[in-house]
């Protein structure tokens, strides 16, 4: 479970950035007014292309433990220092087991949000500003910059090492099977990270889920962040239909966006 529950807060808007009409469409008929509540981003790695659907800043929940891993690593490259064996037993329950206390152990050990938000700087993420004050599942991130970390653990060109990108794989790769649902939904060979958490003032759900997959002989980034659903069982079935939505769309022939 996610750290703590949240109070609403206003979404920071920019402009969508739609690579495909399909998907677009696919999201909209799948989901008419709820569209508005899911931002969506999928990359085919073997060419780069890009479709992303949905606008605004969401909370990432417990999905920030992928974003804490990196920093956790780029700090320590910037020192000149190892990882130490505790701080890898932690980053591995932090993403495995989706420990809390590991990851705010971790986010302490980084400099809190001045470190994440300077991890950021160094990753690409230009739209993503570290929770406040120790709370870092309010951190607030679209789908686009979710999938520019992806980049940075499963893409080439990262500012991750190769031994680093390798820890935070195989620890996506190795997420306990109660957590393994979300993006798993779109295809196979999933590594994953998913967040959930519910608000104190609606009781409704924030669900999401990033990670790499593959389908029809092609390898998948994919994020999915949705906010404001009834319950986490919905929220869950909302994330699994958006990310095979994108998946689909971004595999079908004919589909050109920009890589």
């Amino acid at each position: 479970m996610h750290q703590a529950r949240a109070p609403a807060s206003a979404a920071s808007p920019h402009p969508p950035e739609t690579g495909c009409d399909s998907l677009t469409r696919l999201v909209s008929d799948a989901f008419g007014e709820r569209q508005k509540d899911i931002s969506l981003a999928v990359t085919d790695l073997r060419t780069g292309q890009t479709l992303a659907h949905g606008q605004g800043s969401y909370e990432t929940a417990s999905i920030v433990k992928i974003d804490i891993a990196a920093t956790l690593f780029l700090h320590a490259a910037r020192t000149g220092r190892q990882v130490t064996q505790t701080e890898l037993d932690s980053t591995t329950l932090m993403i495995e087991k989706s420990s809390n206390a590991a990851a705010t152990r971790l986010w302490r050990a980084v400099g809190g949000s001045n470190g994440v938000n300077s991890a950021n700087h160094d990753l690409g993420l230009t739209r993503s500003t570290a929770g406040p004050a120790g709370y870092w599942g309010l951190t607030r991130t679209d789908a686009l910059d979710q999938l520019q970390l992806l980049r940075q653990v499963f893409g080439t060109g990262s500012a991750l090492q190769p031994a680093a990108r390798s820890a935070i794989r195989a620890r996506m790769e190795a997420v306990d099977p109660g957590q393994r649902w979300g993006i798993t939904a779109a295809g196979t060979n999933p590594a994953l990270k998913n967040g959930w958490m519910q608000r104190t003032d609606t009781g409704r759900w924030n669900i999401n889920s990033i990670g790499r997959i593959s389908y029809a002989g092609g390898t998948y980034l994919i994020a999915v962040l949705t906010k404001d659903n009834p319950t986490k069982e919905d929220g869950i079935k909302v994330v699994e239909a958006a990310a095979t939505s994108a998946v689909r769309a971004i595999a079908a022939p004919g589909c050109r966006g920009p890589g």
